[in-house]
């Protein structure tokens, strides 16, 4: 534990202020729990360099998130024997990140006291290590200001200062992070054990005959007030299940009688559990298994060959519902070819076996003797641990599981490891610019022609090239940036090849460079990083034609001749984050950097209780089944239930956690049938897998979204969401996914700050990308996610991370248009609304209402400092009057408002169709003429508006010189009219000619409408 040590290097700072005949000497002091170290006083400088190294001894690594660095920068006054404070950085111990992911940041320094003037920033680099080599620095005696001292510090490479350096352009600074609490809230009240293991009687652990049906849950209400029976079966329903707690009401707990377990948003489930470890003094030259019987249920550890004295270390957990015996028997055999030879037994009464608590630890294995077929003592010992405990034991995820092996044909499937339950940290991404700069003494072979060169970038599968250059100087420049996306750890390499276009599909390399992803810096600022020549290595056999020269005239040319330089500047960007969904519904918004990372605000738990009503997804000697499991994605946690085999009504009753650094994020739960174990779906493979002779994919089900923000705090969601699917033959329901969700507030404070702060990191709005690049660079962060996740065993499939990302919601699709059509009406109705309501006004409709709202707005010209505290009074009213129809319920997949319900089969045809379409001439053919329509109402919408923006302008630039002209004249008269007219005078004159009664209008458009419609626009100057 010792060797922990935080690592502080004090760069620089910046823009100090002066306290003494305009300058200062200033000196950096840093304290860590309870050490103080110091740099050396630099005299007369406002933008002082250190680069001085120290080291703080951490005694608790646990305790760093609850510590803080602070760094306090002072000025020695010689002549008045004191010094005077120049500003101080606080840093909590949160946001202290590995040597590996350390970069310098300059941070704003701030005041001691409220009256304190300072200015200025001061660069750090602060990072922890577990180096046993490296030892703490010394402590150094207090400065006295009399005497100039220069202490010992370490000295790292001295660099220009960046203070200077960067005076001709804009700084950008980062603010220190504020302390955090990194505590797991789980809802865990502690729980009682004692000495002895504690006993349940057969009435407790009672057996339970299969169930023939699958039980829907009991639904309290729909949450859906739709008369249809097609809404009604799409829409969202309540339940209130008996969970680890209590009983869910209305949200509201009821507690139980026992103490709940960190396991408390899903329905408990009893497992027999049983540890076979290892055995001891068998007979020779025996391939000994071990053999478990428990009910209807049969398991057996694997075979070890010549060996008396076996180590399995296998765990086994026996379902409570298969169970029709309350003896347990361990049989130990010898495996033949023709009949098991039976060497011994241990046989338990589950009346005897110990109850074990979530929160205890494991419990100790035992040997015992083996018993002969007549209960008699052989020689021969085994070594188990019984115990009875529920899914949340640690041993459970890992561990041969009944239920699943009983539904599935092969016992062997429960011990494969695409059933099992997992949790998969995606890796962190980041992005790689590369800013080409120029390219030296390139020399191409064919003198006689003018090349076209250009550089060719790669990292992994990303491809990107530079615009072509045309000289026939040894000298091109680009200076042209590119973006890629890098994972962590950094295996790849950056590999930049200069290449000269000899031909129309013909390109010569010229020279090539190799960059290890590794060892390029980390950047987390917008500050600018120096650019680097490197040396082009020629590629193999580039020379082999060229005839051989003696030794000396090689040697004396090749000293000579100057390299082919390439001028670059490359980088990783840790400021931003990267997009690997999209930012409708994205799950996480946190740059890749972890010191910019801001503490967590909340703490998300989702049980999957199960699903219900699922559809067959293939087939089995004739009959329809499903593997069930599901797969729930936040940030970069992702986590994976068991596979339910052979089973339409799964129960999962699994529990997760998250951490929450933003309300404004969604969460996706997705259920997918497992086509890794069996025989797949249909008979039917994807044609790649076919060729390749790759397993099936896995099928998709179904998948939810649940937004964070929409959910009360501390409230407890027990809902059945319908999974939905569309499907090129239409909508179709799959089946219903049964979740318990909770989220509960950390940091009141801290999460409502969250919505003044902008949604996505600093550098996304000072260095902002392309529209064309986010999508790009979105497109290969999920191939890369994909990849990565797919080299985890069990592997998280191609199809499932695609499905799971949305890879495919920029495509086109008409639906898709239709409903954000509908959307935009949606959001313009109210607008809408609100001018039939003021048109009846104007047309005294109905006259009571008109008198009132001239009167109102007399009272409002009067004292028109009643006009924003009556708006804003009224807005308020608005929102407590909604609050009684608030949503009760968090949202799921509305068919409606996504036209789903009554889409056009050619158009969902047109939706699925691949990119580029594999469809026939002429139903593409229709389908073009079909979007041509759709783009020329668009085409004349965008033309409409064009046309009056265009008769504003031609107001005042005399196209139409009498239209300028009489509105010139109207202008100069209104201005001597409300020069000497007071502004409610005029206000309440427009007002009451607005709303004139219907006896004072005309039928036909009014005179200023005439005039505005007759003023020119430039559509009749377009081809």
């Amino acid at each position: 534990m010792g060797s922990y040590k935080l690592g502080v290097e004090v760069i620089n700072a910046y823009n100090l202020m002066p306290k003494e005949k305009g300058s200062s000497n200033p000196h950096v002091e840093l304290e860590f729990n309870g050490q103080k170290f110091r740099t050396t006083v630099k005299e007369k400088e406002l933008n002082p360099v250190w680069n001085e190294r120290f080291f703080f001894n951490i005694s608790d690594p646990s305790s760093i998130p609850n510590l803080s660095l602070e760094a306090s920068i002072y000025s020695i006054n010689t002549e008045r024997n004191s010094r005077s404070f120049l500003g101080k950085v606080r840093l909590a111990g949160t946001s202290f990140v590995p040597s590996s992911d350390a970069a310098v940041m300059h941070y704003p320094l701030e005041n001691n006291i409220f009256f304190s003037r300072v200015r200025g920033e001061l660069g750090l680099k602060v990072f922890l290590t577990v180096d046993p080599s490296i030892k703490a620095s010394n402590p150094l005696p207090a400065i006295d200001p009399a005497t100039k001292i220069h202490p010992q510090k370490q000295v790292l490479n001295p660099k220009p200062n960046p203070a200077r350096d960067r005076s001709g352009g804009p700084r950008r600074t980062f603010h220190s992070i504020g302390k955090e609490a990194h505590n797991q809230h789980e809802h865990c009240p502690p729980v009682t054990t004692s000495e002895e293991p504690v006993k349940r009687d057969a009435g407790q652990f009672k057996c339970e005959s299969p169930k023939s049906k699958c039980e829907s849950p009991k639904f309290a209400n729909m949450c859906s007030r739709a008369p249809s029976k097609k809404e009604a079966e799409y829409a969202l329903k309540k339940t209130n299940p008996s969970l680890g707690f209590g009983q869910i009401v209305g949200g509201q707990v009821i507690h139980a009688e026992k103490p709940s377990t960190m396991y408390d948003l899903v329905e408990p489930m009893q497992y027999l559990f049983v540890r076979v470890v290892k055995a001891k003094d068998l007979p020779e030259s025996t391939d000994p298994f071990t053999e478990l019987k428990f009910g209807i249920s049969k398991a057996a550890t694997k075979q070890l060959e010549k060996k008396p004295n076996p180590e399995w270390n296998e765990v086994f957990a026996f379902s409570h519902e298969c169970m029709h015996s309350t003896i347990l028997e361990v049989q130990i055999k010898d495996k033949k070819q023709e009949k098991d030879e039976y060497i011994g037994r241990v046989r338990f009464n589950i009346n005897d076996v110990p109850m074990r608590a979530p929160l205890d630890s494991q419990l100790a294995p035992e040997w015992y003797r083996l018993d002969d077929k007549k209960e008699e003592k052989i020689k021969g010992e085994l070594m188990l641990a019984v115990w009875i405990g529920t899914q949340a034991d640690e041993a459970f995820p890992d561990a041969w599981q009944s239920d699943v092996a009983n539904a599935a044909a092969d016992a062997s499937v429960a011990a494969s490891p695409h059933v099992r339950s997992k949790v998969y940290h995606a890796p962190r991404l980041w992005y790689v610019r590369v800013n080409i700069i120029e390219a030296l003494d390139i020399e191409i072979a064919d003198k006689d022609r003018t090349p076209e060169v250009f550089v060719k970038a790669q990292i992994g599968d990303q491809h990107f090239r530079t615009r072509k250059m045309k000289s026939r100087r040894s000298k091109y420049f680009w200076n042209e940036e590119i973006m890629f996306v890098a994972a962590e750890p950094f295996e790849d390499q950056l590999v930049l090849s200069v290449e000269d276009r000899v031909k129309l599909d013909k390109d010569e390399v010229i020279g090539r460079v190799t960059i290890p992803l590794f060892k390029v810096e980390k950047r987390v600022d917008d500050r600018t990083f120096h650019s680097r020549w490197f040396n082009l290595e020629k590629p193999n056999g580039a020379d082999a034609d060229k005839p051989k020269k003696d030794a000396a005239d090689g040697d004396k040319a090749k000293k000579d001749k100057p390299a082919s330089r390439i001028h670059l500047r490359v980088f990783l960007e840790g400021g931003y984050h990267v997009l690997d969904e999209s930012t409708q519904y994205s799950s996480d918004f946190r740059p890749s950097a972890k010191q910019l990372w801001k503490p967590a605000v909340g703490v998300l738990q989702v049980g999957i209780l199960g699903a219900t009503g699922l559809l067959p997804m293939k087939t089995k000697d004739g009959k329809g089944m499903t593997d069930a499991y599901c797969v729930a994605k936040y940030g970069k946690k992702w986590i994976r239930t068991r596979t339910m085999i052979n089973s339409l009504c799964p129960r999962f009753n699994e529990q997760h956690t998250w951490e929450i650094y933003d309300p404004a994020t969604v969460l996706t739960v997705g259920v997918f049938d497992n086509c890794q174990i069996g025989e797949k779906g249909n008979g039917k493979k994807d044609a790649k897998d076919s060729k390749d002779g790759k397993e099936g994919q896995d099928a998709v089900i179904g998948k939810i979204r649940i937004r964070l923000s929409t959910l009360e705090t501390g409230r407890v969601y027990t809902h059945s969401y319908p999974l939905l699917v569309l499907q090129p033959s239409g909508l179709k329901k799959m089946g219903e996914l049964h979740l318990a969700v909770r989220f509960s507030s950390t940091s009141f404070v801290g999460m409502m700050s969250m919505y003044a702060r902008p949604l996505l990191p600093k550098m996304h709005y000072v260095r902002p990308l392309m529209l064309f690049q986010i999508d790009v660079l979105c497109h290969h962060a999920i191939q890369i996610l994909a990849a990565r996740l797919g080299r985890m065993e069990p592997p998280l499939r191609k199809e499932v991370v695609e499905f799971m990302s949305d890879v495919d919601c920029h495509l086109w699709s008409m639906r898709r248009s239709k409903a954000n059509f509908f959307r935009l009406t949606s959001v313009f109705s109210r607008l809408f609304e609100a001018g039939k309501w003021f048109k009846a006004i104007c047309t005294w409709t109905k006259p009571v209402a008109s008198v009132l709202v001239h009167v109102l707005f007399t009272m409002l010209v009067c004292f028109p400092e009643l006009i924003l505290p009556t708006a804003f009074l009224y807005m308020s009213f608005i929102g407590l009057w909604n609050y009684r129809h608030r949503a009760q319920y968090p949202p799921h997949m509305n068919t409606k408002l996504s036209q789903a319900e009554n889409a056009d089969p050619d158009e969902l045809d047109e939706e699925f169709d691949a990119l580029p379409t594999s469809k026939e001439a002429e139903v593409v053919k229709k389908r073009y003429d079909r979007l041509r329509c759709v783009a020329g109402k668009v085409q004349m919408l965008v033309g409409d508006v064009a046309t009056q923006g265009e008769r504003i302008q031609a107001l005042i630039s005399w196209r139409d010189p009498r239209a300028t002209s009489v509105f010139v004249l109207l202008c100069s008269v209104a201005a001597a009219v409300a020069y000497v007219t007071p502004l409610r005078v005029v206000v309440a004159l427009l007002g009451f000619y607005t709303m004139r009664h219907p006896r004072f209008r005309q039928k036909t458009p009014s005179a200023p409408a005439n005039f505005f419609r007759r003023l020119p626009a430039r559509i009749d100057s377009m081809l």
